[in-house]
């Protein structure tokens, strides 16, 4: 009987008696879905280190950037600040304008100059050519005013310069145009009686000395129709055709001798003031 008293004195339920040494758990409070999805903390303080990292380097590229583009205008930022990239293009687009248009302004002012420096050389050049013009025309009128004429209106060439004959003592010092006589005896040219009269084998000579000191000798007239210190002009009547003086018949001898010197060929004269005996 006692044995069995002592079964069930021993026989109380040890499950539901603590375990000796254990602390009971004490429940924790659930967690919200949204805070069970986030990493844990050192893979979060991972992340921020290296953001920390990376914005350094952005920002050291930056300033580089910056440098370069200061030093180097036109430059322009492939990557790094937005401000750097909207506001360096148009400091360099400004930067070009004014180039530009100090350049423009520069030709401008150089084709300025090229074109009054034209202008007045052909302001000279017009100058030059009406003063050159004046002088032709002056000349001109002094050629047309000096022409020589032929001494005849009618004749012909009956004894040329240099011509030797047993009528001349010498050679034949003149130019003998042969004609009807009485014929109108012409100046060839404008100048100053300076002689007239009888002159032995020359017979009637009338002597007129032209502005260049040239003498103009017209022989074997009949009679004079000027007197010494008449200015005569070319084609104006000085006398008329004879036969005085050393003569085989009416003719008239005409020599020409330049600075009253010795006689020149006629016919070449007459050809070089444009006159063809």
């Amino acid at each position: 009987m006692g044995n069995h008293r002592a079964h069930r004195g021993s026989g109380r339920d040890h499950s539901a008696a603590p375990v000796a040494g254990r602390r009971k758990a004490e429940k924790q409070p659930a967690l919200h879905p949204v805070l069970r999805a986030l990493p844990s903390a050192p893979i979060i303080a991972g992340v921020a280190a290296l953001a920390i990292s990376a914005y350094g380097a952005v920002t050291a590229a930056d300033t580089d950037l910056v440098r370069t583009a200061s030093s180097q205008p036109g430059a322009i930022a492939a990557a790094g600040s937005t401000s750097f990239a909207s506001v360096s293009p148009l400091r360099n687009r400004e930067v070009i304008v004014s180039r530009d248009s100090r350049r423009d302004a520069m030709a401008d002012a150089a084709n300025e100059d090229l074109v009054a420096q034209a202008e007045a050389q052909a302001e000279q050049q017009h100058a030059a050519l009406q003063q050159f013009a004046k002088a032709a025309e002056k000349q001109a009128a002094k050629i047309k005013e000096n022409q020589w004429v032929l001494p005849l209106a009618s004749y012909r060439i009956s004894a040329p310069f240099g011509a030797s004959s047993y009528l001349w003592s010498s050679v034949h010092t003149g130019l003998d145009f042969s004609a009807p006589i009485g014929s109108t005896i012409r100046s060839v040219a404008n100048g100053v009686v300076t002689e007239t009269g009888y002159d032995g084998s020359y017979g009637n000579k009338t002597v007129v000395t032209l502005d260049d000191g040239t003498e103009i000798w017209y022989c074997h007239q009949t009679s004079f129709l000027v007197s010494v210190g008449d200015v005569v002009r070319g084609g104006e009547a000085i006398g008329t055709v004879g036969s005085t003086g050393n003569s085989t018949g009416p003719h008239l001898h005409l020599e020409v001798r330049p600075g009253a010197g010795d006689p020149v060929d006629p016919f070449t004269a007459l050809l070089e003031h444009g006159i063809q005996p």
